[in-house]
């Protein structure tokens, strides 16, 4: 199940109703794992010469280092999507998984919008009969979501704002995928 929506959710609660939900359609899981990603509240980018709508675009930098865009404590993180079209590529990335391994539950649910630091931005969960199974499925649908979902992230400090885009180590972690599992 895919849900893209601008409310806030409670992590907790998705993982209580996935687990419900897997256990009323028989036992077969025996393994259950989720993950919620955080809107983080310290900025810490690399500047790019690219320019959009204006604004710097910049990749935030996973490596310690002197930051050249605007850094300091992030106020708010803003996503926006293409409705129809997003829901669509995040449906193929489920397919996907389920193609990679036996996975029999499998829940995403991504919010846009505006975000404070600290709120949940993204809570993936999966099922399967083995945990090696359900941990690789969570983490390539965490790689493909922070890498080719459509959405446009807008990182706002109190000295700019820039769009942000995944990392050189996000695009990595993906490929990782495409040479372990065919």
């Amino acid at each position: 199940m895919i849900k893209v929506q601008r409310e806030a959710f409670d992590a907790s609660d998705l993982l209580r109703d996935f687990t419900d939900g897997c256990c009323k359609s028989g036992y077969e899981d025996g393994a259950i794992v989720s993950f919620t990603g955080l809107v983080r509240g310290q900025a810490k980018e690399k500047q790019t010469k690219q320019k959009k709508e204006g604004l710097v675009l910049r990749q935030a930098q996973d490596e310690a280092g002197p930051s050249t865009g605007p850094s300091g404590s992030v106020t708010t993180l803003e996503l926006d999507h293409y409705p129809q079209f997003t829901e669509k590529m995040i449906a193929s990335f489920e397919q996907e998984a389920r193609r990679l391994w036996p996975v029999n539950h499998v829940l995403i649910v991504h919010r846009y919008g505006r975000m404070a630091p600290g709120e949940a931005i993204v809570f993936v969960a999966t099922a399967s009969a083995h945990r090696k199974d359900a941990f690789e499925a969570a983490d390539y649908l965490m790689d493909r979501l922070k890498t080719d979902a459509p959405f446009w992230k807008k990182e706002k400090t109190a000295t700019g704002e820039a769009w942000i885009e995944p990392t050189e180590r996000d695009y990595a972690a993906r490929e990782e995928w495409s040479h372990s599992k065919k």
